[in-house]
């Protein structure tokens, strides 16, 4: 069968997407490879403009009650409360809230979201793309005339099409997590301390605290899946004098001031869009905010 185009990714990226096409009569697909939606915090914020994409689509109203986020510039305050409009973005979202909000919308437009499908190979054909997936009932492939790769900073689609990904590395670290049982001083813009270290603290839903370190010289954290609570709720204490140890951890990850840009954000049939396509500190909701903008410009 050949469709239109394949979406990458049933992240906010890849579901935005899939929605603007298929408003537009694009038949569209979405291929993601994990089995089910996770229940990762991730992104936890979105700017005024991001705010204003899910507003075109009546989709705002459908992600609940949000709180306006603090505005700044350089980590100085500005009220824009004085301005006559809405110029604030939201925070305290959590990111699964904001992607089961797109998945119930592109599936009222009708838009397939095929999930245990890992895309392991593509090439061009004469009018388009062909795609290779491992999925539930074995290989398959699936052609498309166009595909945009929406599966985040590790794309494999960017690898598949061999699309350079040139940038700097990270020099700076920092661990965040999702805690509940903590009642902590909110810090939601972050607080800068003494040698360049930094703090943050702000309100998820239902009692959750997101909890943001960077303790300066340290160096940054190369593997995810070795990170342990203490490790953040130790650097909290050194730069604090807090002890949030009590604290029950939902989430924990981690993230560096790594910068990189794709040499080419279209590569014949093939585009990327966001995290693929370039990423950033995901401080000030840049990550999820800039891929769903992406996806509404693409």
């Amino acid at each position: 069968m050949t469709r239109d185009v394949i979406v990458v990714g049933a992240g906010p990226v890849g579901l935005m997407l899939a929605g603007e096409l298929r408003l537009r009569g694009v038949d569209v697909v979405v291929y993601e490879r994990l089995p089910a939606p996770t229940r990762q915090s991730r992104g936890a914020s979105f700017t005024k403009r991001t705010a204003e994409c899910f507003a075109q689509r009546g989709l705002l109203g459908r992600l609940g009650d949000t709180e306006p986020a603090d505005s700044h510039f350089g980590g100085v305050p500005i009220d824009l409360g004085m301005l006559a409009e809405d110029h604030y973005g939201h925070r305290g979202v959590s990111q699964f809230r904001t992607e089961r909000m797109l998945e119930d919308w592109v599936g009222e437009l009708g838009v397939p979201v095929l999930r245990g499908r890992e895309v392991t190979g593509l090439r061009h054909s004469e009018d388009g793309v062909v795609v290779a997936v491992a999925g539930p009932d074995g290989p398959a492939e699936d052609a498309a005339a166009y595909l945009v790769g929406c599966d985040g900073g590790r794309s494999t689609v960017r690898k598949l099409a061999q699309i350079a990904f040139p940038g700097t590395d990270g020099r700076r670290g920092f661990l965040t997590a999702d805690v509940t049982g903590i009642d902590t001083r909110k810090r939601r813009i972050g607080e800068n301390l003494p040698g360049g270290s930094m703090v943050m603290a702000m309100d998820l839903e239902n009692g959750v605290t997101r909890v943001v370190v960077h303790e300066a010289g340290t160096p940054p954290p190369r593997d995810r899946d070795s990170l342990a609570y203490c490790d953040l709720a130790d650097a909290w204490q050194r730069l604090t004098g807090e002890s949030i140890h009590h604290g029950q951890c939902r989430w924990i990850s981690c993230f560096t001031d790594a910068s990189r840009a794709a040499a080419e954000y279209r590569r014949g049939r093939v585009f990327l869009a966001g995290d693929a396509a370039h990423v950033q500190p995901p401080a000030m909701a840049q990550g999820l905010s800039v891929g769903v903008q992406d996806a509404v410009n693409l």
